[in-house]
């Protein structure tokens, strides 16, 4: 996608298993993919990933998992 397109940033919620816990995840597509993206990138399922976030999130895990994209991206654009 090029830089200056924005996105379709339509919140969509997800329904997983976190821990053995049924939970909602409420997150735009962009942010969901991105994390499908890590999680492959680690050799790790994406349920994987979520549950790393759950374990060292503070506050809303939809949040916590958004920083965590963002986050992640930011550190790979630094390295290059």
């Amino acid at each position: 996608m090029a830089p200056d397109v924005v996105p379709k940033s339509t919140v969509v919620k997800h329904s997983v298993y976190i821990r053995g816990q049924k939970t909602s995840i409420s997150l735009e597509d962009v942010f969901w993919d991105a994390l499908g993206e890590i999680a492959s990138e680690r050799n790790i399922t994406r349920k994987d990933l979520l549950e790393e976030v759950d374990q060292k999130r503070d506050g809303n895990l939809s949040s916590a998992l958004r920083v965590f994209a963002l986050h992640y991206y930011r550190t790979q654009a630094k390295r290059k």
